[in-house]
């Protein structure tokens, strides 16, 4: 099948599959051609592939994700690794933007939002703050 095909079935668009194609995630056989040849088997590791992206973790975390997969000597240990070691990471993430949130809380409860031109949210961001 060809990528427009590859694309409805897989759910992603044809630059995403022609970028994982680009990085080694995927690799279609070709036809005679020369036009990529989309088969069952790919559209399986493309569907794999955006589930994976879509819990977060980075290309090369699919990559190994991936590896994991096709591994029929594989430890769930390594899968179960990788999951703590991309929610901690969301853990960290999280935190980071309620700081953020916390902070531009602050600033906009300091702003009057009046008529006038003084806005501590400005001041901060152009590091003019007096606290």
């Amino acid at each position: 099948m060809n990528i427009g095909e590859a694309s409805r079935r897989s759910g992603l668009p044809p630059k995403t599959i022609r970028y994982y194609e680009e990085v080694g995630l995927v690799t279609p056989g070709r036809a005679a051609n020369g036009y990529r040849d989309y088969q069952e088997r790919d559209i399986h590791l493309l569907r794999f592939l955006q589930r994976s992206r879509s819990l977060g973790f980075s290309i090369e975390e699919a990559r190994r994700l991936l590896a994991l997969y096709k591994d029929d000597n594989r430890h769930s240990e390594d899968v179960r690794r990788l999951a703590r070691r991309r929610m901690a990471e969301i853990d960290r993430k999280i935190e980071e933007l309620n700081s953020l949130k916390r902070a531009l809380g602050t600033l906009t409860e300091r702003c009057h939002g009046g008529e006038g031109p003084d806005c501590p949210i400005l001041e901060e961001i152009a590091g003019e703050s007096i606290a």
